[in-house]
């Protein structure tokens, strides 16, 4: 079934026709975001396992909120270079977060660390940066669920507007993330 409805989800992309696209694609970030939720329901760690295409929210271990996601183009292994459309692998931190990004709402992942770094220098390349858990492209949020059927981020962890928000409440900043595979 999931074969079927990612045609059919890019059908309905290429139906909104240039003009509509050019109008959607011309607006820009300029969410209010909610208010934090009090702190004794907001996360103390983040887990996205990359094989099941899933976020949860931990707090004193146990899980409170599980999302299905979205990732880079090319999801699999560890996010090496610049453009290489992979999300990173590893243990991060949200370290701030931007209410006017392209996409509805967005938390900035640390990525790259020290290591990233190092192991891009010695090749030569830049380890790209700017990973952020977002919602859907600001004028795309029509889409909703539909977003989750393929991996269409440049390397980002991507989930409905909806949820966004409430992520947005659930975490705050200094939350440690870990992304493995």
């Amino acid at each position: 079934m999931t074969r079927l409805l990612k045609p059919l989800a890019l059908l309905i992309l290429l139906g909104l026709g240039a003009a509509a696209y050019t109008q959607i694609m011309l607006r820009t970030g300029s969410s209010t975001p909610p208010p934090m939720a009090p702190v004794d329901h907001q996360a103390h760690a983040i887990l996205v396992d990359k094989s099941d295409r899933q976020m949860t929210l931990l707090r004193d271990g146990d899980p409170i909120r599980t999302y299905q996601i979205s990732m880079g183009g090319n999801p699999e292994g560890h996010k090496t270079q610049e453009g290489d459309e992979r999300t990173p692998e590893g243990t991060y931190i949200i370290d701030w977060r931007n209410q006017n990004s392209i996409a509805h709402l967005s938390l900035h992942i640390s990525y790259p660390n020290a290591d990233d770094i190092a192991q891009a220098e010695a090749r030569g390349v830049s380890p790209g940066g700017n990973i952020m858990i977002h919602g859907i492209l600001n004028g795309w949020g029509f889409l909703g669920p539909l977003q989750s059927y393929w991996d269409w981020t440049d390397g980002c962890i991507a989930v409905t507007n909806a949820e966004m928000r409430e992520i947005w409440s659930l975490v705050p900043n200094g939350t440690p993330i870990t992304i493995r595979n």
